[in-house]
């Protein structure tokens, strides 16, 4: 009989903690989590003002030594510097106080210098608030790297609701959009035998369902919104750190999403360049063509995103006609290993049209 080697981690945030003004807990959670009295509470320029210098207030009357540290974009430079930062200012633990691209950077350094962190989001703009994953920009787009998940996770509600409402329902797109990386994650594991996690998958299109069941009550100006949004991005989250892998929340739509990202800006309207995109966004639109292409029910999809305000055409997204079909067509470029819908070779031109005009994006 042959010996049973397999083995695998799983990393969780050991507390959650989701509602109004919990920010005034941050003391008493790290306190609870025990790892040292010395913070570096990273922010960019705008969350140090919402929530960074009161975060930093609250630990320092309960006897932490605290710095701060600001941060501007989510690169490696940026990275690099904070882990410098920590090393030679012997941090214990660092708090990333603020949207996608803080908790990333600070996600990424306490990868490298073996250091726990605490998410403490200003904003929920995608499913990274708890997740083992972290994007960084680079010329050519942006790339996923391994990182580690959060010790623990802090959410203000209170505080996320003053974000555009458009970071939140991207956020929201984001994560319904595990309903055709799932899909694409189930056919691979039909067609190529990929080691497929039922639970993680399970978590992933549980967190999708939660939003699209409440889509009605996902408004702007409602701190519930908030709630359901940023409890959703946790379990999707987890999902990851259950799978060990991005599976149950990056297929196809994901892929695509990249590709535009790659493929540059968005469109030019009387002169005036629309906003750039977001990644929720994208994700959201792709998602809709994907299942499509699954056979499953994209027009739910669609209309949950409709509901709660993602965009759902090209032109509320900004791009243009002519690049959704490029991304479409190119978008198995983005990771050849990761078998999707779009198989080894992608769509046609003409295949990505029909299911671009089908499914009303174009």
């Amino acid at each position: 009989m042959e010996r049973f080697t397999k083995s695998k981690t799983m990393v969780f945030p050991r507390e959650i903690i989701v509602g109004h003004s919990t920010t005034s807990q941050i003391a008493e959670l790290c306190d609870r989590i025990g790892r040292g009295k010395s913070a570096l509470v990273i922010s960019d320029k705008k969350t140090k003002k919402l929530s960074g210098d009161e975060i930093s207030k609250i630990l320092t009357k309960a006897n932490y030594d605290v710095i701060q540290k600001i941060v501007s974009s989510p690169t490696v430079g940026e990275v690099n510097k904070v882990i410098n930062y920590a090393s030679k200012k012997n941090i214990e633990i660092l708090l990333g106080v603020g949207g996608g691209s803080v908790i990333d950077v600070t996600k990424l350094a306490a990868y490298e210098l073996k250091r726990p962190f605490i998410s403490v989001p200003t904003s929920a703009a995608h499913d990274g608030i708890a997740s083992p994953r972290a994007s960084l920009k680079h010329s050519k787009g942006s790339v996923s790297k391994n990182a580690t998940s959060p010790l623990a996770v802090l959410a203000d509600t209170k505080i996320i609701m003053k974000a555009p409402y458009r970071m939140l329902a991207s956020g929201c797109a984001d994560v319904i959009s595990n309903i055709s990386a799932v899909m694409d994650w189930e056919l691979a594991h039909r067609l190529k035998n990929e080691e497929f996690s039922t639970h993680g998958a399970v978590l992933a299109k549980t967190a999708a369902e939660m939003l699209i069941e409440n889509a009605e009550d996902i408004k702007e100006g409602r701190e519930e919104a908030s709630w359901l949004a940023v409890k959703a991005m946790i379990v999707s989250g987890v999902a990851m750190s259950v799978a060990g892998n991005t599976r149950p929340a990056s297929g196809s739509e994901h892929m695509f999403s990249h590709m535009l990202d790659h493929l540059g800006p968005g469109i030019m309207l009387k002169g005036r360049r629309y906003k750039k995109p977001l990644h929720g966004e994208q994700c959201g639109i792709g998602s809709i063509m994907m299942v499509y292409l699954h056979g499953g029910n994209w027009e739910k999809v669609r209309n949950a995103l409709k509901k709660i305000g993602a965009p759902i055409t090209s032109e509320e997204l900004g791009v243009s006609k002519k690049k959704i079909i490029e991304a479409l067509v190119r978008a198995h470029e983005i990771r050849p290993e990761r078998y999707t819908i779009l198989g080894e070779t992608g769509l046609t031109q003409d295949a990505a049209k029909k299911v671009a005009k089908t499914t009303g994006v174009i």
